[in-house]
């Protein structure tokens, strides 16, 4: 391997960079190996990479925080349009609610691997702008068909941000660090649910002159949209390899302080056997189940815990006031979650203390159901919501435990399809024959979350069982290759940016 001194253009600095071996097929292996070597041929120290930390801190953080703020708050929208006038009602709204689904099955694998062979942060802020123009056209029908039509599309639009999101996420930070970005981004659901619920309150009190108020909510939202995907196309990095926002020297050592997590950042090559193997993995569908299981109550509580609070006998304007507690103990489900998976580096035991308070509230509400005590009942739609930080760190998992570009965009988008499929359920899991209690939803609710109880100690078991297995295949590997220490480092550095899938990387190490 030889070196070479390159300077970086914009900043006129010299950096020692690796000439890759000329027999390297970039088609075939990562991305970042058009920058770094496939052994390390620099040293950084941990003060280097805490620079380099905080500056993506300041700009990915932020950016992916506001993108999440948007869409949960668009597509959350009709729970708040559906007692601000919105003409649809019943088994209509039903089918309205759940064709945002729709859109966002029909669309997850197709939109990965478009994002795949493009740049990601430039086809996310294409996206976001598209969205938030649909939403703006919500405020022009009045009937069924258009509103439908409509929520299909938003849902095609939105399939992309949660997986991009997943991947720039794994690009950037290391394994002990990708828990608590999610939960930083993660956590602006709890965020919108407070701002929404406020802007929301105050636009009930504009009068109604032929321009019903969810027209407003709509039309305000849909601006929001498009500047955030503005923002987006600005300034989002694509990848380390080409982050605007960093010097060369920087993008080096952003890259060599996630080689030893293995994971890689991304290879533009759709790869047959990566697919094939992300379909045969047993933890693939593990986790698909666990978005199940977590998932199908959300489907129902995101489009009528609001009609629900409703029910127990508050007015419009309070029921919009008093939805908002849940979103502040969202935040902070979301952020004691994403600390504590990456202090304990641990993925399955933040979704089990997530789901406890969930359980709680959704007993409150099953004992408590038809009686008169609205401050009890208040109260568990509150502490309920709990549950949504295990999406999070459901994303966390699949940054931490999966390698191979490839994989990962199918691990990701099964994932997502998972979340759609269970929010559809989930709609029909409250029924208008129900109403106003919907007993048969709130049921539901402790089935399954206690299902996924146990769902993730089997995930973790598997995990740690596999971790073993790679212990003893590593020191087979050592015995008949007769390697020292350095030889395994030095293979395990070759290994990282092979764009090897986690099965085929003998190096790579599973976090439960």
């Amino acid at each position: 391997m030889k070196r070479r001194d390159t300077k970086d253009e914009k900043h006129l600095e010299s950096v020692y960079v690796t000439e890759v071996e000329s027999n390297i097929d970039f088609r075939d292996k990562d991305e970042a190996l058009r920058l770094v070597g496939l052994e390390k041929a620099n040293s950084f120290t941990e003060e280097d990479y805490a620079k380099i930390r905080r500056k993506l801190d300041w700009v990915i953080s932020p950016l992916s925080a506001a993108v999440y703020f948007t869409q949960y708050l668009d597509k959350t929208a009709l729970g708040y349009a559906s007692i601000m006038g919105f003409p649809v009602t019943g088994q209509g709204y039903n089918l309205v609610s759940l064709s945002f689904y729709i859109g966002f099955l029909i669309w997850v694998f197709p939109s990965m691997y478009i994002a795949q062979r493009l740049r990601l942060g430039k086809y996310l802020g294409t996206n976001i702008v598209v969205w938030g123009a649909v939403m703006m056209l919500h405020a022009i029908p009045k009937s069924f068909g258009p509103f439908f039509a409509l929520r299909l599309l938003l849902g095609m639009l939105e399939s992309c941000v949660a997986p991009i999101l997943i991947l720039i996420i794994s690009m950037f930070y290391r394994k002990d660090e990708q828990g608590s970005r999610m939960a930083w981004f993660y956590m602006m659901n709890g965020v919108a649910g407070i701002f929404g619920g406020f802007l929301a309150y105050g636009i009930s009190f504009i009068p109604d002159r032929g321009f019903a108020p969810f027209k407003i909510i709509y039309l305000m939202l849909g601006a929001m949209a498009i500047a955030v995907g503005v923002a987006v196309l600005l300034w989002m990095p694509d990848s380390p390899a080409n982050a605007r926002f960093l010097s060369k020297k920087e993008r080096i050592t952003a890259i060599e302080r996630i080689r030893d997590g293995q994971c890689g950042t991304e290879n533009k090559r759709l790869k047959k056997e990566q697919v094939v193997e992300a379909l045969l993995d047993v933890r693939t569908w593990l986790i698909v189940l666990a978005t199940l299981l977590t998932n199908i109550p959300n489907g129902g509580l995101a489009n009528f815990t609001n009609i629900i609070v409703k029910g127990f006998g508050y007015t419009t304007k309070q029921t919009l006031i008093l939805s908002t507690p849940g979103g502040a103990i969202g935040v902070v489900s979301a952020l004691v979650c994403g600390w504590y998976s990456d202090r304990a580096n641990e993925r399955m035991l933040p979704i089990v203390w997530s789901l406890i308070p969930t359980l709680a509230g959704a007993a409150m509400l099953v004992g408590l159901n038809g009686t008169s005590q609205k401050g009890a009942l208040l109260f568990a739609t509150w502490i309920v919501g709990t549950y949504g930080s295990s999406l999070a760190i459901i994303y966390a998992y699949n940054a931490s435990n999966t390698s191979g570009h490839t994989k990962k965009v199918t691990v990701n988008a099964l994932t997502l399809a998972a979340f759609c499929v269970a929010n559809i359920v989930g709609t029909e899991t409250f029924l208008p024959k129900d109403a106003p209690g919907y007993l048969p939803g709130k049921i539901s609710i402790l089935v399954l979350l206690s299902a996924q109880l146990v769902l993730c100690f089997i995930i973790r078991w598997t995990n740690i069982w596999m971790n073993r297995q790679k212990i003893c295949k590593l020191e087979e590997l050592k015995r008949r290759n007769g390697w020292s220490d350095d030889d395994v480092r030095r293979e395990r550095e070759k290994a990282a940016f092979s764009d090897m899938t986690d099965k085929q990387n003998p190096f790579f190490v599973y976090t439960d």
